[in-house]
């Protein structure tokens, strides 16, 4: 199995493009096979979607809707509503499985590959990338 991480600045951004960092990753790796990407963090997570239609501020007014910024939560350190960045990882979840062929990472048309980050309190994400050879 081969392995990377990198580090990602999700600062004034709720939803922020990793495909094409998965991509290279994939080619370099080459042949066919499985990448696992992971975010090895408590209050953020991994989707496919399409991006550059406006779906990402749909998503950001999404989150704002199901996990609302006040004093409801029970899990109450940090900021106000930083509760419901804690309940995230159970919706949208923090690995993803893709598969790869010839070097080639399979996706459908329109799906990127994003890092979703409602937390304002933690800026600094990790990545990290692993290959499974088939």
């Amino acid at each position: 199995m081969r392995s990377t991480e990198f580090e990602l600045d999700t600062r004034g951004r709720r939803v922020v493009d990793v495909t094409e960092r998965v991509r290279r990753f994939a080619a370099e790796a080459g042949g066919d096979g499985l990448v696992h990407v992971f975010l090895p963090h408590a209050t953020a997570g991994l989707a496919l979607m399409e991006t550059g239609s406006g779906s990402e501020r749909d998503l950001e007014e999404l989150l704002e809707r199901i996990f609302p910024r006040d004093d409801r939560y029970v899990h109450r350190h940090g900021s106000r509503g930083h509760g419901g960045d804690h309940l995230l990882p159970v919706f949208v979840s923090p690995s993803l499985v893709l598969p790869v062929e010839g070097g080639r990472l399979v996706l459908g048309t329109w799906q990127s590959v994003v890092v979703v980050d409602p937390n304002r309190e933690n800026d600094r994400r990790r990545v990290r990338l692993s290959f499974l050879p088939g």
